[in-house]
């Protein structure tokens, strides 16, 4: 295992069958409700300046400020009144922490020395253990697990609540960890280093205060670190552009200058990689400079110089392949002898990309080792030693492919089998093995996990990777008399977008069944269907329905069905979703008293926007952890690193069209809205709890009836307590049945 970084695991996604439900005929035109007159609230001016002047509710950014605090504890006191003295919440919570806290669930493997290490939450241990057993014990029904490190007791025994924010072990033997901690469940981490052969600390090891770090091992005696090195080293958004090495036994203020970006850059703080081939030796040290959220420039640190490579500024770097430095183009690469699309994956020799190459003249090589079309993505992207292992969306359907180099010929391509209608995400994965860990599930069909490996006895005859059925999670909930389906609504600008339904098999289309809609629609993250099991027992037990949608934004087909929403054409998402819910009601599965939409972080951004543009087609809306003043969002940390998705609020021409559709600033009192359910945590130092707070204190002010509460742990991933977690969900569903079921 190299990284073990569990706020960004995704697991595979299973996929439903198409459907035959009758379409509706034709498309009504859809017309924002909001009428022509500046809402009471809408800023003068929107310059930062006047954005603040017409804000009567700063004070609520303050995290940890009195009045703000006092706010928060008022509002959560009536909330819970509501939420928790509801007949139905404590049958919730228990079902829910049932779920979460299962002993019979998947272990989630990471490759550890010639074990498989995890970490574990049960009820037990709701802070969790981190812990390793053998492969073949992880292939038996009961593994026999080695504790590495107890979070639950080196809290108590610490004083700190502790949330494990996973491990970086340095290849080949893997036996000296750097250990992330956060205090509460803020990205934000401490990073100490722990021997796994003693399973302690390292005494006098390396030991970074908290902070949101970039750390990679480069030898067992030195460091690769962009961190907080002082003042003016850290962006606007709270992010370090500063690439130093840090050798065992120095301070920070004693470490050497490899690599500066500038204090200006954008997105998420310069970060380098180290890649290593199957023995452990670098093969590459690669450093990514963002200018914005999506855009960076990339650099090679050769002979210990920073190279800057002649690649495209939007690319998804996955690794080296012999000497050929692996990536998916996110902007076409343009070039009088070569070309190549947007959505790509290329492999261009690295030494060939010191100089700027305009024509893209690589000799005879094969540089193109996959190109989808266009209802197709590269969803993940695995190097192994001798070949990549690829994960695709195909239509949101999954498919497995491995390519191998086949010198001036065309990559060969063998597909696995994998099931019909599923989608399928790549986990962990070893050089040093020639495995990776594969996993699908689905709305009704529960996960399972399977293990891709090149050192079997007996590849397939083909040449493929044999792949081995490793566990199969038990069924969670009652799937039995439901379906999950597919259709297509068609936006206002006529595109097609792609929605899921999971609903009781003989439903009457008659408009009465309660409804919950799911969308993002931002940072070119796909949207797949996934085993929600307390959704599947909280809501589709029920007799609920759940509906995804694939709206504009997501990374469903690719890098152009991203950028189609991004900045000036925000609204295409919106207007997608407003789609959905329309097609839901025009084919009877539902009507706006019975449809509710739930969506969280960026899709707190899509929820926000729903219910003041079209609060005519909900009932109900569970609007977490969000970004809901668009005009401020730069404002709060870490939001500046954002403005290549949403734009600019402190450009004229940028703010004017995010001031049309940003939700704080649109709120009337004069509208009628259905009752919506604010929820942020107070420890989210991602997305801050400021723009919750402040959307509940405007709706109050304008009478508008709603619901708020703020948790005062686990940060924006909502990770550090299992049984806490159960608690948010119980809440969620008590809210959606009060909404849409009574």
């Amino acid at each position: 295992m190299r990284h073990l970084i569990l706020s960004v695991a995704i697991p595979a996604l299973l996929m439903g069958a198409c459907a035959s439900m009758p379409a509706p005929t034709g498309v009504d035109e859809i017309v924002m409700t909001v009428d022509d007159r500046p809402p009471p609230h809408f800023p003068r001016d929107l310059t930062p300046a006047g954005v603040a002047a017409a804000d009567d509710h700063l004070a609520l950014e303050q995290v940890d400020g009195a009045q703000a605090m006092a706010f928060v504890a008022e509002e959560n006191r009536k909330s819970l009144t509501v939420l928790t003295g509801d007949p139905r919440y404590e049958t919730f919570r228990a079902e829910a922490e049932a779920i979460l806290t299962a002993t019979d669930r998947i272990p989630t493997p990471s490759f550890l020395g010639d074990g498989v290490g995890n970490f574990w939450q049960d009820a037990t241990n709701p802070k969790g253990v981190w812990r390793r057993t053998s492969m073949d014990s992880y292939r038996t029904a009961t593994p026999q697990w080695e504790t590495l490190l107890d979070i639950d007791a080196l809290s108590k025994a610490e004083g700190k609540d502790w949330v494990f924010k996973g491990a970086d072990c340095l290849a080949p033997d893997e036996t000296r960890c750097l250990i992330n901690l956060s205090d509460g469940g803020k990205d934000a981490v401490v990073v100490r280093e722990f021997d796994l052969t003693t399973k302690r600390f390292v005494d006098g090891g390396f030991s970074l205060p908290e902070g949101k770090h970039r750390i990679e091992w480069l030898d067992r005696d030195t460091l690769l670190v962009a961190t907080d090195f002082g003042a003016g080293t850290m962006t606007e958004s709270g992010y370090p552009f500063i690439v130093k090495t840090l050798k065992r036994g120095q301070a920070l203020a004693q470490a050497v200058d490899v690599y500066r970006g500038e204090q200006g850059d954008g997105g998420y703080g310069v970060s380098p990689t180290v890649y290593r081939d199957k023995d452990g030796k670098v093969t590459a040290v690669i450093i990514t400079r963002p200018l914005d959220t999506f855009r960076s420039e990339t650099w090679w640190l050769k002979d210990g110089r920073p190279v800057r490579l002649h690649i495209p500024s939007r690319v998804t770097l996955y690794g080296t392949l012999n000497q050929t430095l692996v990536f998916v183009l996110d902007e076409d690469w343009n070039g009088s002898i070569k070309s190549f699309k947007a959505g790509t994956l290329v492999a261009p020799p690295l030494n060939g990309l010191e100089i700027d190459n305009p024509h893209l003249v690589f000799g005879n090589m094969q540089v193109e080792a996959f190109a989808p079309d266009q209802r197709q993505s590269v969803a993940d992207v695995a190097v192994l030693d001798d070949r990549l292992v690829v994960a695709l969306n195909d239509n949101v359907r999954g498919r497995l492919i491995t390519l191998r180099p086949h010198g001036e010929q065309p990559y060969r391509l063998v597909e696995l089998a994998v099931p019909a209608n599923s989608a399928v995400g790549l986990g962990d994965r070893s050089k040093s093995r020639g495995e990776v860990f594969v996993s699908s599930q689905g709305f009704l069909t529960p996960p399972a996990l399977s293990l891709l490996s090149a050192s079997l006895a007996a590849p397939l005859d083909n040449g493929a990777l044999a792949l081995t059925t490793l566990k199969s999670a038990p069924a969670k909930f009652d799937a039995s008399r439901d379906v999950t389906e597919q259709y297509e609504a068609t936006s206002t600008d006529g595109t097609k977008i792609p929605y899921f339904i999971t609903r009781p098999r003989d439903m009457k289309l008659d408009g009465s069944n309660p409804t919950i809609m799911l969308g993002y629609g931002g940072f070119q993250v796909s949207l797949n269907p996934a085993y929600k099991p307390e959704m599947g027992k909280l809501w589709l037990e029920r007799g609920g329905v759940f509906v995804q949608a694939n709206i504009r934004g997501g990374g469903e087909f690719g890098p152009d069905w991203h950028q189609a929403a991004l900045d000036g054409n925000r609204q295409k998402a919106f207007d997608d979703f407003a789609a959905v819910a329309r097609d839901l009601e025009q084919r009877g599965v539902t009507s706006p008293r019975r449809l509710g939409i739930y969506g969280r972080s960026n899709g707190g951004v899509l929820t926000s926007v729903s219910i003041t543009q079209h609060p005519e087609l909900f009932n109900a809306a569970v609007i977490e952890s969000p970004l809901v003043d668009m005009l401020r969002y730069h404002e709060l940390p870490a939001g500046a690193s954002w403005i290549g998705e949403y734009g600019d609020p402190r450009i004229p021409e940028e703010a004017e069209w995010i001031a049309r559709y940003s939700a704080y600033q649109q709120l009337r009192p004069d509208v009628t809205y259905p009752r919506v359910y604010l929820t942020t945590n107070t420890r989210d130092d991602r997305v801050h709890p400021g723009h919750a707070r402040k959307f509940a204190a405007r709706l109050g002010d304008q009478g508008h009836d709603h619901l708020y509460y703020e948790d005062t742990a686990g940060g924006h991933s909502n990770d550090a307590d299992p049984v806490a977690n159960a608690r948010r969900w119980a809440r969620h569903y008590v809210y959606l049945s009060q909404q849409l079921m009574d």
